[in-house]
């Protein structure tokens, strides 16, 4: 079931509205590309706090200002892969770009790049928490820990 800026999930309602609408795109979207509500929802909530972190002022009022978001609108859904929902998270160590990466086995990007460790970590257990999966951490060296 989709949702829109009136009826989405109760999950949903302490957010102020500006996330609680980029949270209702993206549960709406992983819905189209054939996640479980279930699991869509954490993802929801979890990459729109990211989004909202990290955004500029520019892509909030952006944002803002673009159309709410309905229960018939159509995603582009050939990025998502609901088969990665079932795979581990791995923090390793790229020597060539000199920063730790975050990626789901048999992803096809990365999650997310940071400069320590500690970061990347971080972020692979909230998503791997969210997908009921585990986290693969390496060394620098390549060695798994």
């Amino acid at each position: 079931m989709a949702w829109n800026m009136q009826d989405y999930p109760d999950s949903l309602k302490n957010f102020d509205a500006l996330k609680r609408k980029k949270m209702i795109d993206i549960a709406n979207a992983l819905l189209d590309g054939g996640y479980s509500e279930d699991r869509a929802i954490p993802i929801a909530i979890s990459q729109g706090k990211e989004w909202y972190e990290s955004a500029s002022e520019e892509e909030l009022k952006a944002f803002d200002e673009e159309k709410n978001p309905s229960k018939n609108d159509s995603h582009d859904t050939s990025d998502t892969n609901p088969d990665l929902l079932d795979e581990d998270v791995v923090v390793s160590y790229d020597d060539d770009k000199e920063e730790w990466s975050v990626k789901s086995v048999k992803a096809e990007r990365a999650a997310g790049t940071y400069k320590y460790k500690t970061d990347a970590l971080e972020r692979a257990e909230e998503i791997a928490n969210n997908k009921s999966s585990s986290v693969i951490a390496y060394t620098k060296d390549g060695k798994k820990e």
